[in-house]
């Protein structure tokens, strides 16, 4: 069995498949119908108006219907399309079994548990024939395809065979008056519309099934006596035929297959049967665990069935459908009917050249599988899954071979796969062994290699190589040198196609393409949906394929797309231009021409070859949204701009391309105001500012007019700008126009205007502007503001812009190859353009003429230049210059038209890129930007996850190894790498590491600073400087192996410092628990300190225990201090005073967690001893020890590492990676 398609649902009483579309209606117990899209695999739509079980459902023919019938006594018809029940019929009073539209007439048959079988009409909705007769359930009543019968089973253990011929004449149109009156007599005195042909009696038990065969005088019917039973009829009688026995359970449902000569059955015993309806004997069984089955449905024209079971459906074949077949130049031989045919592709003829024999077995599937033909020999080898597996050799004669001759027997051997590897060798996989067989004609073995991965299929790659398919990958074996020469991660390849030239090969799976060089090194996979079934190379290198719906290519870079849809499945076997042949799964040969322009067009883009490009644009049909799509996605959006016409999508095409003058003539066309906007926004980006100017004077956007000016310092148009914003009353356009002018009195007189007269004296009196400052002073009466004194005001005048007016000069370039070349319009679009742009696009714009700005209204304003203004940048005047007389025959010399043409040098790879290639230091990848490769190495070095301490030394580094310089006004700030150690003998090639502002001076400067907070008693700013420290070790880089000992000598220095302090901060807080305050002050006295510290730390712990009256222990600290010889007076003088009191009264008040005989060393996190012996776990940084709870913990003292993580060490010189 070959499952399709699966569900999982409630019990499945009722099945239909639809004619046409892969569709499947399955009817549920829990009173759903569900209908599945079995290709797809998803479920389309579900019905849910029945009250209970729906037994029965059917699709029509044709019309867009289906019928249900449920255990509430209803029938319905459903329109799929409206997604909704059309209506009901009601008249049977017990459950409904089964359901079924008639295949030519408007009728609808229904068995019912109230014993009767109901015709009924669909179109008038009414119940036109009742059938009864039989005396218990009726568990099935199905219409004959062809004549006017219906068959009917019941639990009374009988089948019924009924004519409705009269049912049928009696709803045709009667053609004359006679048989007209006779119809009416009928009507009115109870003619009988359908009568008992046949009771069939020869089960023991009730019946569950019968089914007609769809073309012979058969019918099936299978019972709870666990029987099979055909009967056969005539006109006249019918009788049993057979009996078929082997199901174990009741059975509950049988049909003939549509297609091959089988019977299928299912049972409540858990299984499906398959039966020979010739031999009569069982071919198959398929069993299922927990499952019983209760229904099976048959496709009308596909060799699909289903069935439906306890949990769900199964869509299944019994058979494979795909021919085996093998190209060999003009020529393909493929197996049909158990016949060698021989199909030639130029004259299109097909040949039967030798009978195949038949499977000797009794099972299904045993028919061949693969062909594989070798040319000079004229020999063919067949495989199949005869014995687990097998193959037949055959030679083939010179003559075509007539019915009476006889021949040659066919050499056989077992192996699961054979395929010919060189002119008169083939190679057989011996599965159990893990060998590849090498033979030759006669089926001797001529070599043995063992495979170095199990393999469980082998295809031909070559001559004398082998693709074999291991369980996850494929690879090339040679089998002369026994090596493999290239392999594949890739699942379950089924089918293999080399391309003509040897040098491609695509891997097809059931949902997937692969494809790959002759090396096997992966170029592109596609995946879909639909199961994938054939392909082919064509002579341009384009893989080309087919899904059970559809023919798409594939092109080199993985592109796909569909070409044409299918009716029904083909196989591909050879591609000739245009012309696709193909095998149907009838075995027949079909040539399909296909239309090659879309893949061709992407193939020729793919490889650059425009010349190409341009011609298919010129002489083909190809639009669409998806190309235009496709050229945009591949960055083609100047060639898009030819298929397109539509003006929207050509302005933003053109936008995307950078093509000013077609957005223009777009936005022309357009007219709307954010199309201008967007049109200024990149005309910007490019420099025009003709064309800034033009689209904000179209959408009258006066600010962003005025700031344009000001950068190109455009100030007339400035003036002019301003007296536009007094005209239409706006003043705060009028006062920023002035500020851009720098026209300080205008300013004054808007202020004054505006009645803000203290800030109109403010400006008067700060730009010396003395008699109108004066003169506002005498209209303020003695408000006057008051102004600062000593201040000096300075004008504000706008800044000189670099490039004052025109547009930014831009680099000369070849012209594209689809630019103007293509265009009929380019010639004359590039002159209009120039037109325009002499006339600084003066023809819609009136700037005003300012002696009638009195005229013009307040609320719309028009702009216009004069002719003279639109000119006045081209004007000469002021530089004298005369027109030279040139000699007529002086020609311009001409020069070459490559040398006008300036070519962008390439950009190189920026210092920052080659910094972190080049190096392994966690503060080089900061330095150059890279913050997540520098986190990643510090993780892995030194196990740090916290980097939020670092954050901004991460910036401080890579800020300081970049400077940015100006180079003028408009231009973008440019950014400068500083290098370690630059010169100026130093080669402009070689890249120097990055100049890094974190040094070890730095931080032994910090330190000694660190040190003495720590005298004078600022623990809070000794612990900060310590951490400090701490967090920049990990980001410095020193040069020596000595210098890198003395980096990890401080870490440990600090770390013992940070510790301690951390512990007598905590010691300071804690003012209530005298016996903690003691074992801090005490455990601060072990940790490794300077002298003069541990002098301190001593005699403060001392004080704390003494008071505390633990006297032994003060006089430990006691007799610590004096061992360090303190040069200090009063320590020595308390020291001793200690020690004596102690020996008075030598006991400690309390107990304290301090052991000062045993050595040990403090938890960063809990501060408590871990004696020597103990088990503890290690910072992976600072090497702080911790109690065994606290691995996987942030360590407490660096804030940085995990404790206990694993960590390769510090990194930061060069010389520890040399």
């Amino acid at each position: 069995m070959l499952t399709k398609f699966e569900t999982k649902s409630n019990r499945v009483k009722g099945l239909s498949f639809h004619s046409k579309r892969p569709w499947i209606l399955a009817s549920l117990h829990s009173g759903v119908i569900q209908l599945w899209d079995y290709r797809m695999g998803t479920l389309i739509d579900r019905f849910d108006e029945h009250d209970g079980p729906v037994r029965g459902v059917h699709f029509h023919q044709s019309q867009p219907l289906f019928v249900s019938g449920g255990d509430d006594y209803k029938i319905k018809v459903w329109n799929y399309k409206l997604h909704r029940c059309l209506f009901t019929l009601l008249g049977h009073l017990d459950y409904i079994r089964t359901v079924q539209f008639h295949h030519e007439n408007p009728w609808i048959v229904s068995a019912s548990d109230d014993q009767t079988i109901r015709i009924w009409n669909w179109q008038s909705r009414t119940c036109i024939s009742v059938l009864t007769g039989h005396n218990h359930y009726v568990m099935c009543a199905l219409f004959h395809p062809k004549e006017d019968l219906v068959v009917s089973a019941s639990l009374d253990q009988t089948v019924r065979v009924w004519d409705i011929g009269a049912l049928k004449k009696k709803t045709a149109s009667p053609a004359d008056d006679i048989l007209r009156l006779s119809q009416m007599n009928t009507d009115f005195f109870g003619g009988v519309d359908a009568v008992v042909k046949y009771v069939l009696e020869g089960h023991d038990r009730g019946v569950n099934w019968a089914s007609f065969h769809p073309t012979l005088p058969l019918i099936v019917s299978g019972a709870d006596d666990r029987q099979v039973k055909i009967w056969r009829m005539n006109d006249t009688k019918a009788w049993e035929v057979d009996t078929l026995r082997g199901h174990m359970n009741n059975l509950s449902c049988v049909l003939f297959h549509a297609r091959q000569d089988i019977i299928v059955s299912n049972s409540e015993d858990k299984s499906i049967r398959v039966w020979d309806a010739t031999k009569r004997t069982g071919l198959q069984t398929f069993r299922r665990e927990h499952d019983r089955f209760w229904i099976l449905g048959c496709h009308p024209e596909m060799n699909l069935l289903a069935a439906g079971h306890d949990s769900g459906m199964i869509v299944f074949k019994l058979e494979r459908e795909r021919p085996a077949f093998s190209v060999s130049g003009d020529s393909l031989y493929f197996v049909k009917d158990r016949f060698l045919r021989f199909y030639e592709y130029t004259s299109q003829k097909d040949i039967q050249i030798l009978p195949i024999r038949r499977p000797g077995s009794v099972s299904l599937n045993q028919g061949p599988r693969t062909l594989s033909y070798s040319p000079t020999e004229n020999a063919v080898l067949i495989c199949s899954d005869v014995d687990g597996g097998s193959y037949e050799l055959y030679i083939i004669p010179k003559d075509t071979i007539t019915r009476g001759d006889t021949v040659q027997e066919a050499k056989r051997g077992v192996g699961g796969s054979a395929v010919f590897v060189a002119r008169n060798r083939f190679a057989v996989l011996e599965k159990s062994t893990n060998q590849v067989l090498v033979k030759n004609l006669k089926n001797d073995i001529v070599k043995k290699s063992a495979l170095p991965v199990p393999a469980d299929a082998i295809f031909y790659a070559g001559t004398g190589n082998l693709l074999c398919r291991a369980e996850d990958r494929v690879y090339i074996f040679d089998l002369q040198q026994r090596l493999v020469l290239g392999d594949l991660q890739t699942s379950s390849v089924r089918y293999v196609v080399w391309s003509n030239d040897m040098e491609s090969v695509a891997l097809l799976s059931k949902h997937s393409i692969v494809i790959a060089d002759k090396k096997l090194v992966h170029r592109c996979t596609l995946h879909e949906t639909i199961r994938v079934k054939s392909g082919s190379w064509d002579d341009n290198g384009v893989f080309i394929y087919t899904t059970l719906t559809h023919i798409k290519y594939c092109l080199p870079n993985g592109d796909s797309g569909i070409i044409k849809t299918l009716d029904v499945p083909v196989y591909i076997t050879k591609i000739f231009g245009n012309t696709l042949f193909c095998l149907d799964r009838d075995g027949k040969n079909r040539p399909i021409v296909i239309d090659s322009t879309e893949y061709i067009f992407k193939l020729s883009l793919l490889k650059k070859r425009y010349d190409h490009v341009m011609s298919m644009i010129r002489n083909s049909e190809l639009c669409g949204q998806a190309m235009i799509a496709y050229l945009q996605q591949k960055g083609f959006p100047e060639v898009a701009l030819h298929f397109v016409k539509d003006e929207r999508t050509r302005f933003n095409l053109a936008l995307e391309s950078g093509n000013i003058q077609i957005a223009v003539a777009s936005a022309k066309e357009i007219d709307e105001k954010d199309h201008w906007y967007r049109l200024g926004v990149e005309a910007l980006r490019q420099g025009n500012s003709g064309i800034v100017e033009y689209a904000y004077q179209r959408t009258k956007n006066f600010e962003r007019l005025s700031f344009l000016y000001l950068i190109t310092g455009n100030l007339d148009k400035l003036s002019k700008m301003m007296k536009i914003a007094e005209v239409k009353n706006d003043v705060m356009g009028q006062f920023h126009n002035a500020l851009y002018l720098g026209d300080v009195q205008e300013r004054v007189k808007i202020l004054v205007n505006a009645g803000h007269l203290p800030l109109a004296y403010a400006t008067a009196k700060t730009h010396g502007l003395n008699d109108i400052a004066e003169e506002l002073a005498d209209k303020l009466n003695g408000n006057i503001p008051n102004l600062p004194m000593g201040w000096s005001g300075s004008l504000l005048i706008p800044p000189t812009p670099v490039t004052c007016g025109g547009d930014w000069p831009l680099l000369r370039t070849m012209k594209g190859i689809f630019e103007g070349g293509l265009d009929n319009n380019a010639k004359g679009g590039n002159e209009e353009y120039e037109d325009a742009d002499e006339a600084d696009w003066g023809e819609e714009l009136d700037i005003v003429d300012v002696d009638n700005i009195n005229n013009i209204q307040n609320g719309d304003v028009s702009m216009v230049l004069d002719d003279d203004e639109a000119h006045e940048d081209n004007d000469e005047g002021g530089w004298d210059l005369e027109d030279l007389e040139l000699p007529p025959d002086v020609e311009t010399p001409k020069t070459a038209s490559r040398s006008s043409v300036f070519v962008a040098p390439t950009a190189g790879m920026p210092v920052s890129q080659i910094w972190v290639q080049k190096s392994s230091l966690a503060a080089e990848h900061a330095a150059a930007g890279n913050f997540d490769t520098a986190m990643r190495l510090l993780s892995r070095q030194l196990g740090i996850k916290n980097f939020e301490p670092l954050k901004s030394f991460f910036i401080d580094l890579h800020m300081g190894s970049h400077s940015y310089l100006r180079a003028f006004a408009s231009a973008p700030v440019i950014s400068l790498a500083i290098e370690h150690g630059w010169s100026d003998s130093a080669s402009p090639n070689v890249r120097a590491p990055p100049a890094l502002v974190f040094t070890f001076s730095q931080l032994e400067d910090k330190l000694k600073a660190g040190y003495k907070a720590t005298t004078t008693g600022k623990f809070t700013e000794a612990l900060r400087l310590f951490l400090t420290i701490l967090h920049t070790i990990p980001l410095i880089v020193v040069e020596t192996r000595r210098e890198v000992d003395e980096v990890k000598e401080l870490i440990i220095i600090v770390k013992e410092y940070v510790l301690g302090l951390q512990m007598e901060l905590r010691r300071r807080e804690l003012k209530n628990e005298p016996v903690r305050q003691q074992e801090l002050a005490a455990y601060f006295t072990h940790c490794n300190l300077q002298l003069p510290h541990l002098r301190l730390a001593l005699m403060n712990a001392m004080t704390v225990c003494y008071k505390a009256g633990n006297l032994i222990t003060a006089s430990n600290f006691a007799r610590r201090l004096l061992e360090t010889n303190p040069t200090a007076e009063n320590q020595m003088k308390t020291a001793r005073s200690v020690m004596q009191a102690a020996e008075r009264n030598m006991k400690d008040s309390t107990e304290l967690n301090y052991d000062f005989r045993n050595p040990f060393v403090v938890c960063g996190a809990t501060y408590v001893p871990i004696y020597r012996g103990q088990k503890d776990v290690l910072c992976p940084y600072c090497n702080s020890h911790f109690v065994v709870s606290q691995e996987g913990q942030l360590c407490t003292v660096c804030n940085l590492a995990v404790v206990g993580s694993d960590a390769s060490g510090l990194l930061c010189s060069p010389a520890q990676i040399r």
